[in-house]
């Protein structure tokens, strides 16, 4: 019935109901929730390696403080636990999700400020075990938060939410990079020595998560769809854990084409992957220097990604997967190609800049549609995080290990037949995706999009 109505508003009515979406409260609290989860990431890596650099740190520790960040890998691992188990106290009073996201946004704001702490002369293993526990403890909060956007957004809304997630990721990881080392450099500035600098920038950083923990205490709890059996409610916790990972995956393999879902998922995003891991070396094999590289990245890149997020959000919403999924793939496809165009210009500004907005804009697209699709999948409120979590492991095996051999490629043919290379091997996906189409594997997905969303 709604129908005539949408169609009188023409183009006009539909891009304000694109845009209206950003507006919802729900939609709003997974964006402050985005904002929480991108800070941590800086403080465990990039700007704990500044810090330790700045206090003279030798490099080999510095470089070992890499495997800090193995629990963002193997989180699925104790996904489970926050699908069966409940938070004692927290839970009862704010629900299971949110009782989750507050206990992991605790620890994390503890986690910070004890890894803020630390001497990293002259304890630099308290300043591993710190940089461990805030991965931990970062690794939980994003398990918790995946969980709690699939649930709590109606499948037409996950796309947006997802946009509006990213681009608060990326803020949230500006503000504890580059924002908290400007923090450091001004502070000494003013005469503050280093060793009291840091503990003053981290504790800056613990508070700034203080802006998720008021999203979830202003945000609703999921609605009541996750209750367990009374067998499950009875068993103890292991086995409710062990029960909840057994489920997961059973669930999940029972659905049609259940492993060439998964094969997709490993292939989607392989060819952004495999360009994205060598375009810092490439640029900087073309002459440029660094400093236009990072301004331009991280200036005009960092634009770039939050247009094409928004963007993605909006397509996603607006077309049915299998059509998105379509578009983002062709578009990642053909972005990998302007580094192609690249190779063969002068070295410019104006160069670099159209490339990297480019491969921002298209990949971006391609990331928040692919998970739109993602979570989709997760329908099952029982499981949902820990089919998440399995899913976005199996998506990030590309970036990971598939694009470790990248350097030996160009090595062996150069960077211009490397893009063209990287731009083919999308090809696989995109046959996959025609196959799942025929399948009909795309329609039980975007049924759920004409079901009235009852949520407020």
């Amino acid at each position: 019935m709604n129908l005539p109505a949408e169609t009188e508003r023409g183009p006009a009515g539909a891009v304000l109901d694109a845009l209206a979406v950003y507006l919802r409260a729900r939609v709003a609290v997974v964006l402050l929730l985005g904002f929480s989860a991108g800070l941590p990431l800086a403080l465990s890596g990039e700007t704990l390696r500044v810090w330790m650099a700045d206090r003279g740190v030798d490099l080999g520790t510095i470089g070992l403080l890499s495997l800090a960040g193995l629990p963002y890998t193997l989180k699925f691992i104790w996904a489970p636990v926050v699908d069966a188990l409940n938070v004692p106290w927290l839970s009862e009073r704010l629900g299971r999700r949110r009782g989750w996201l507050v206990a992991s946004q605790l620890l994390l704001m503890a986690a910070i400020l004890f890894l803020g702490t630390r001497d990293p002369i002259a304890a630099p293993l308290a300043v591993g075990l710190g940089a461990l526990l805030v991965a931990f403890a970062s690794a939980t909060q994003d398990i918790v938060i995946d969980a709690y956007r699939v649930e709590s957004l109606p499948t037409e809304e996950q796309a947006a939410g997802m946009a509006g997630y990213v681009a608060a990721y990326r803020i949230g990881m500006l503000a504890s990079g580059a924002g908290i080392i400007g923090l450091s450099a001004w502070l000494e500035a003013r005469g503050v020595s280093k060793v009291a600098i840091w503990p003053i920038a981290y504790a800056v950083a613990a508070a700034l998560v203080l802006v998720g923990l008021v999203a979830v205490l202003a945000g609703r709890e999921p609605d009541g769809r996750a209750s367990r059996s009374a067998t499950q409610t009875r068993a103890d916790a292991l086995t409710r854990v062990f029960t909840t990972a057994q489920h997961a995956l059973t669930d999940f393999l029972a659905r049609d084409a259940a492993v060439w879902v998964l094969v997709f998922v490993v292939l989607y995003k392989l060819c952004d992957a495999l360009a994205g891991t060598m375009t810092a070396p490439f640029v900087l094999s073309l002459g440029y220097d660094k400093g236009t590289y990072a301004a331009i990245v991280k200036g005009v890149g960092l634009a770039a990604l939050l247009v094409g997020g928004f963007a993605g959000g909006a397509l996603a919403r607006a077309m049915p997967l299998a059509s998105a999924l379509w578009l983002g793939a062709i578009l990642q496809m053909a972005s990998n190609l302007a580094f192609v165009w690249l190779n063969f210009q002068p070295v410019g500004a104006w160069a670099l800049t159209a490339a990297i907005v480019v491969e921002n804009v298209t990949g971006a697209i391609g990331t928040v549609i692919f998970v739109a699709y993602l979570s989709a999948l997760c329908g099952n409120p029982l499981h949902t995080a820990t089919q998440y979590a399995l899913l976005t492991a199996l998506a990030s095996t590309g970036r990971t290990f598939l694009s470790s051999g990248s350097g030996f490629v160009v090595n062996a043919i150069g960077w211009p037949l490397f893009f063209i290379a990287t731009a083919l091997v999308a090809l696989p996906s995109l046959a996959l995706l025609a196959w799942l189409q025929r399948r009909r594997h795309f329609g039980a997905l975007d049924a759920e999009r004409s079901l009235p969303a009852s949520r407020d």
